[in-house]
């Protein structure tokens, strides 16, 4: 579990970082901030010999909301859920599971693979998707701007 949730932290502090604007000091905070926060929410809730159980629970999500415990850590080093959403992409999943982590950034996105390590008991896992097309999706996905959902145009 500690590797898979220090690859997740490390990915969002990664975003944080190519975003710009935060001080080194301030995202390692960060995400020593979020390891803690999901070490503590994954507790119970990790299953390494059925990996895929309780992989909606592990998921953390960005869409039009802002995942609680990015929004912890975050408030822990002082930013608000409206700079999060400036500086993250309006939407990511993030899946944590035993022996992989994912992502996806926007709701049509590849899924792109941060880690995979081999089951116990010789399962093997399907292998790493090309790691050019997820670069080039990660670019794509933060180059789009995040979308203010708090305010309302209506036009005529």
């Amino acid at each position: 579990m500690r590797t898979e949730i220090s690859t997740a932290a490390a990915f969002v502090t990664r975003l944080l970082r190519a975003a710009g604007g935060i001080g080194e000091e301030q995202l390692r905070c960060f995400r020593e901030c979020l390891q803690e926060a999901l070490r503590e929410h994954y507790k119970h809730h990790w299953f390494p010999l059925v990996p895929s159980k309780g992989s909606g629970y592990r998921c953390i999500r960005i869409n039009h909301k802002m995942d609680p415990l990015i929004g912890k850590a975050a408030g822990m080093i002082g930013l608000s859920h409206e700079r999060l959403f400036q500086l993250l992409p309006s939407e990511l999943t993030l899946w944590v599971d035993p022996f992989e982590v994912s992502y996806r950034i926007g709701e049509d996105g590849s899924i792109c693979v941060l880690y995979e390590s081999p089951q116990p008991g010789g399962k093997t896992s399907k292998p790493l998707e090309s790691r050019s097309s997820c670069k080039e999706e990660w670019v794509i996905g933060r180059s789009s701007p995040s979308k203010n959902y708090s305010m309302m145009t209506v036009s005529s």
